[in-house]
């Protein structure tokens, strides 16, 4: 069994819409690796968008690991289109022609158009889903420390991650990115997932939020402010390399390639970033005498990590199932340049279909269950002490 006196593990699930079914894989697996009684491993859980639900609803489960775990990989192993956005030809005509006439009339119209797809749904979806009453009693009853939920705030420009916790967190403020402690309910989930352009944003107190992995410098951030002393990072894409090369692309990129470039860039790129840095941070702090280090005027700390991310491209898979998109957006993302294979990045993260994501949760399941040695000593346990559970 993990040490009481370890220290505080943080899970850190980032942005990825349709991507984050591999969060849930990894999760499986933790499941299984972990003895059937084991409490919660993660104190503190931060996400973002997608990964912010997924993060809320495990932190409303969390008197019991397994069972929300459970519950989260049911959601996503029968999800379907139409249980996030509306697909039928009548809200599709009506966004198209909103558009088109906002354009033409110069935005002169009463009301412009605030996004290409209707995510009502999804409320009624998380509603379902989430037991928000649920991440207070696990604060209270010491199975969480702490819920982060990050936004992107439209008027002021700020990363603000909302947070529920134990009383003694305080927020933070640094430049465009600050803390606040908040009653996490629906409104931070679906402002969180607001995909710029593609879901519309939503007014949490005078402002007005959207997808919180937009100018989110640093997505690891948060859980530290909140206490915990080692991360695990579940993320949707696989480790990249610097190239050694460039292709030569003959084609003038599609819409879609424009779009699915863009998303990468919302969804990963600051990850990445945020990755390299506490790295580079370690290694410099690795060389500094230990009494150096623990003066109070020293604040910077070593912070241990393990990444856990995709062995393949999630597009590839994403673009086996193109069909199971309902007949209306094909006719759209086939417009795009969607379906195409240079266009899949795009509906990596769209397509919000079961056989997608059961895919994607057994890739994330094997991907962890290959790094099931490591991801037990992370969280204190010993790997020869407990046999691999089966499912």
């Amino acid at each position: 069994m993990p040490d009481p006196k370890s220290p505080l593990i943080g899970l850190i699930m980032s942005g990825g819409g349709a991507r984050a079914a591999y969060q849930v894989g990894v999760l499986r697996a933790i499941a299984k690796m972990l003895p059937h009684d084991a409490p919660n491993p993660f104190q503190v859980i931060s996400g973002t968008s997608a990964g912010g639900i997924n993060a809320a609803s495990l932190a409303s489960g969390s008197m019991n690991f397994r069972r929300a775990v459970c519950k989260l990989e049911f959601v996503w192993k029968n999800l379907s289109v139409d249980q996030v956005y509306r697909t039928d030809v009548s809200t599709i005509l009506k966004y198209f022609f909103h558009w088109v006439g906002s354009l033409f009339a110069g935005g002169m119209g009463k009301l412009n158009p605030r996004s290409f797809l209707d995510n009502a749904p999804l409320s009624s979806l998380l509603g379902r889903l989430i037991d928000f009453a649920g991440i207070q009693q696990a604060i209270d009853s010491g199975h969480l420390r702490a819920l982060s939920i990050t936004a992107s705030g439209y008027n002021s420009g700020q990363s603000v991650s909302f947070f529920q916790a134990s009383d003694d967190i305080k927020g933070w403020n640094r430049v465009q990115r600050l803390g606040a402690r908040a009653k996490i309910d629906l409104k931070h989930l679906l402002a969180s997932a607001a995909i710029p352009f593609v879901f519309p944003a939503v007014q949490i107190n005078r402002e007005w939020f959207g997808d919180g992995s937009v100018r989110q410098v640093a997505p690891i951030s948060p859980a530290l402010h909140l206490g915990a002393e080692k991360v695990l990072v579940i993320g949707v894409s696989p480790a990249r390399e610097a190239p050694t090369e460039r292709l030569y692309a003959p084609n003038y990129p599609t819409l879609a390639q424009v779009a699915g470039h863009l998303m990468n860039s919302v969804f990963i790129d600051g990850m990445e970033v945020d990755l390299e840095r506490i790295n580079r941070v370690n290694r410099t702090l690795s060389f500094v005498p230990e009494e150096v280090k623990a003066r109070r005027d020293v604040q910077l700390r070593e912070v241990e990590m393990l990444v856990i991310s995709p062995s393949r491209p999630l597009e590839q898979i994403a673009s086996r199932h193109t069909a199971h998109f309902p007949w209306t957006m094909r006719f759209v993302l086939r417009g795009l340049g969607a379906l195409r294979r240079q266009g899949s990045v795009l509906t990596s993260y769209l397509l919000f279909h079961k056989r997608y994501a059961r895919d994607l949760i057994e890739l994330g399941y094997s991907d962890a269950m290959r790094r099931r040695e490591d991801i037990l000593r992370f969280l204190g346990y010993d790997p020869a002490a407990l046999a691999t559970n089966e499912d």
